[in-house]
């Protein structure tokens, strides 16, 4: 027992001293980061050896460009790049620095007279080209050599300065990144790698033992590169970089070469870490060296090595903050998917705000105890209403004093009597009448009064309630988007998520099967919504998805699983793409039919069918008020409004409130409608019937016959109304048969329409739901002699079991002894 004491307190204090690590290495990354960005050390380091630059013994167009970009960019620290400049050009020759300070005062001149300009990209570029071209011009000049070539050499050092302008802009602000980028842009990483060649450019002269200094630090990117951003990337840098320094050198022009080539097979190799990269570096030197002989391979090896040494030296968190800019990288990706799911959380989060405003704004429009109308309410209703009567006619009457001051309660009780009456438009009854009479002066005044009042008091009255009926609306819709939201919300915070034994049982059962999984992602498991994807190779295809890997999923998972999307390779051992999900336990067949008043072509009934999410399935109809256009656009418009409202996610019950409401409101006129909804659930064939001003349905299950019955008014014609929720449930093989009254109320001399409907339908021998539709439509149309006074409409859906095309395939499974 007392030996495990110092083994934890050994544990401790690893950890501890990690800990202080990583907080050290923490503070000498910000340090070295301090000193080089924000002191400008990095700068001034890029401005001395561009200062240094130069390239065909005589063009210099780095130097300007530079300042010129430092100035448009960072216009604090351009004095101290400038005084780096003129440093670096005066450690390379004495006319060189000449000629830099001539086209740095030049510049500075030019970029204060124009600094109030717009579009700065334009002018810059064009300043630069004057700033270099002018000092050449003058130096040329005192030393006679104006001749056709120097003008060629100043217009190319022109033209190069205003281009490297626009690559440095690019490039430049890539050495301190302020703000979060989520990657680079190929033309961004090219320019990048022009500027880095361009720094290793003024490094030209610099050797260390007969190795020259550019070579060892270009060879070093390009294994840097090579190894982040493989081939391409290392390729591009060996040729930008060999192509800027045998610029600078002609003698250096086989190193283009040996970059290039350096970087494209390092970048091959980058599955074998930095020693794959580092050999091919090694590889490409010797292969290219064989053509320079002796004299130049040793060197050449030297460069190499130190190049090899200084890449392997290099820290993994250099490599891996270069990589997460760089698409295509194992870093990046992962980069992106923490942006990705930042992105997602703050989505949510502001979803689940506005479902909270949204939830807030419910309660605060729904319908409390207290804005009930109660006795008190009443009574204060009634005491308002006979004090405007009063004031209107007891005011200027002499006997005011005798009536309200020393019989008041006779007074009042008698007219609230009347009062009653009037509210119910009836004359105040007869003895009430006639004692008001013996009591009051101005009776008959007083009566009309009160009849004149009561259209006010019942319109305030009215409108008070509907006040109340437009709050409890508004309440329920905003609960409705409240819950809808919050849903959204919380499908957004889903993330994929991980189930080793799932995936386990999938790639060994598929691998003893012979089918090898290149990649396996199972998204969610939940009943009823499951969902994988895969990608396989297959040498030549025959639907193993849907006969095979699919009824090996319905056996592990214990539900029944098919192939949602497929995409096969054409060639053999391709990739193939597989996505399975959930079958849906039951299957809808649906059957219609319809027909016009008087055989017309246009009906005031339209049905419709509507594929819910989360595996359900509606059907409805709606029946418009009398017939032709006008009721076919009210019955229209009802199922438009309800398919739009449905699929958002809204409740079915707040969905017919929303519609009745739109339908009572948006206008003036009439305009009311029926709807028979019938939302079936495809996972357990759970109905739910919600039935407005609509007649009823029925379900026929073997010989038996099931009546569904809801009473509502039709749509639109009452502000707010209970809708009466019926469910059933639903048997494989059960028929559901929804009808307009044209069809149950169409037969001719028949006393009891309901019975004769359910006859009708327990008679029938066929089980296909278009037959079945269309044989009451015509049993109904036949009773009238051919005739068809209504519009009639029939919808039929048959209940089955989904039955899969293939059967279970069982794997092996360990069984617990």
């Amino acid at each position: 027992m007392m030996d495990s004491f110092p083994r934890v307190e050994s544990r401790d204090f690893v950890k501890e001293k990690t800990n202080q690590i990583r907080r050290l290495r923490k503070w000498i990354s910000s340090k070295v980061k301090s000193i080089l960005i924000d002191r400008g050390v990095l700068y001034f380091i890029v401005g001395f050896l561009l200062g240094r630059a130069v390239i065909l013994s005589v063009v210099s167009p780095f130097a300007v460009a530079f300042i010129a970009t430092m100035w448009f960019i960072h216009r604090e620290k351009s004095a101290k790049s400038m005084i780096a400049v003129l440093l670096g050009a005066l450690s390379y020759s004495v006319t060189h620095s000449i000629f830099i300070l001539l086209a740095l005062i030049i510049f500075v001149f030019l970029g204060a007279l124009f600094k109030n300009k717009k579009n700065q990209q334009i002018i810059i570029p064009m300043l630069v080209f004057l700033s270099t071209a002018v000092p050449r011009v003058f130096l040329y000049s005192l030393n006679d050599q104006l001749t056709s070539y120097e003008w060629m050499l100043l217009i190319v050092e022109g033209v190069l300065g205003a281009v490297l302008v626009l690559i440095f802009m690019q490039s430049i602000p890539l050495l301190s990144p302020k703000r979060y980028k989520p990657a680079l842009k190929n033309e961004e990483i090219v320019c990048m790698i022009i500027l880095i060649a361009s720094i290793l450019t003024g490094m030209i002269g610099w050797e260390a033992y007969g190795a020259s200094v550019e070579q060892i630090f270009s060879r070093y990117f390009v294994l840097l590169f090579a190894f982040v951003g493989g081939a391409a990337i290392g390729s591009t840098v060996g040729v930008v970089a060999g192509l800027i320094l045998s610029l600078a050198n002609v003698a250096n022009l086989y190193q283009m070469s040996l970059l290039a080539f350096s970087g494209l097979l390092g970048g091959l190799l980058k599955e074998g870490k930095k020693l794959g990269v580092a050999s091919g570096l090694l590889v490409g030197t010797f292969l290219i060296g064989i053509y320079g002989g002796t004299t130049t391979l040793i060197p050449s090896i030297i460069e190499s090595s130190v190049a090899i040494i200084f890449f392997l030296l290099t820290p993994a968190a250099w490599t891996g903050s270069i990589s997460r800019y760089i698409p295509g990288t194992e870093e990046y990706t992962k980069e992106q998917e923490l942006y990705l799911q930042k992105v997602r959380n703050v989505t949510a989060k502001r979803v689940e705000q506005f479902s909270d405003v949204f939830q807030a704004l419910a309660k605060s429009f729904q319908v409390t105890e207290t804005d009930v109308q109660d006795d008190n309410d009443m009574k204060r209703e009634t005491d308002i209403y006979l004090s405007r009567v009063t004031e209107k006619t007891c005011q200027s009457c002499f006997m005011k004093d005798r009536c309200w001051q020393k019989e008041f309660d006779k007074t009042y009780s008698m007219m609230e009597e009347m009062k009653d009456d009037v509210t119910d438009g009836r004359n105040p009854n007869r003895k009430v009448m006639s004692r008001f009479e013996n009591h009051c002066v101005k009776s008959k005044q007083v009566v009309e009064v009160m009849k004149e009042e009561m259209t006010y008091f019942e319109a305030n009255r009215k409108l008070k309630q509907q006040v109340m009926e437009s709050k409890r609306l508004v309440a329920d819709q905003l609960q409705g988007v409240s819950e809808v939201m919050d849903d959204f919300a919380k499908e957004i915070l889903k993330e994929r998520q991980h189930h080793e034994q799932q995936e386990m049982q999938i790639i060994q059962a598929l691998e003893h099967m012979g089918i090898e999984l290149e990649k396996l992602d199972i998204y969610q498991l939940e009943k009823g919504n499951i969902d994988i994807e895969m990608t396989a190779s297959f040498y030549n295809y025959r639907g193993e998805g849907a006969k095979l890997i699919a009824p090996v999923l319905s056996d592990i998972l214990n539900e029944m699983i098919i192939v949602k999307q497929e995409d096969i390779s054409p060639f053999p051992n391709g990739y193939s793409y597989l996505a399975f999900g959930s079958a849906r336990e039951f299957i809808v067949s649906m059957g219609a039919a319809n027909a016009a008043k008087g055989g017309g072509l246009i009906s005031g009934d339209s049905y419709t069918t509507i594929e819910l999410g989360a595996g359900k399935f509606a059907m409805a109809i709606s029946d418009g008020m009398g017939n032709g256009q006008r009721a076919r656009e009210e019955s229209v418009e009802t199922l438009r409004l309800l398919q739009q409202i449905l699929q958002t996610g809204i409740q079915e019950k707040v969905a017919i409130k929303s519609i009745n409401s739109i339908l009572a409101l948006r206008t003036t006129d009439e305009m009311f409608a029926t709807l028979d909804l019938a939302v079936i659930d495809l996972h357990n064939a759970f109905v739910q019937f919600l039935k407005v001003g609509s007649i009823p349905s029925f379900i026929k299950r073997g010989n038996k016959v099931i009546r569904i019955e809801a009473s509502n008014l039709p749509m639109g014609i009452i502000p707010e109304f209970d809708v009466d929720i019926v469910s059933e449930q639903l048997l494989s093989d059960d028929l559901l048969i929804m009808m307009s009254d044209g069809i149950f109320e169409g037969p001719m001399y028949i006393e009891n329409s309901d019975l004769w409907m359910k006859r009708k339908i327990q008679e029938m021998v066929t089980d296909d739901p278009q037959e079945i539709a269309d044989l009451l439509l015509e049993e109904v149309i036949r009773t009238r002699s051919g005739e068809i006074e209504d519009d009639m409409t029939v919808l039929v859906a048959k209940i089955e079991k989904n039955k899969p095309e293939w059967a279970t395939v069982p794997v092996y499974r360990k069984k617990a002894l």
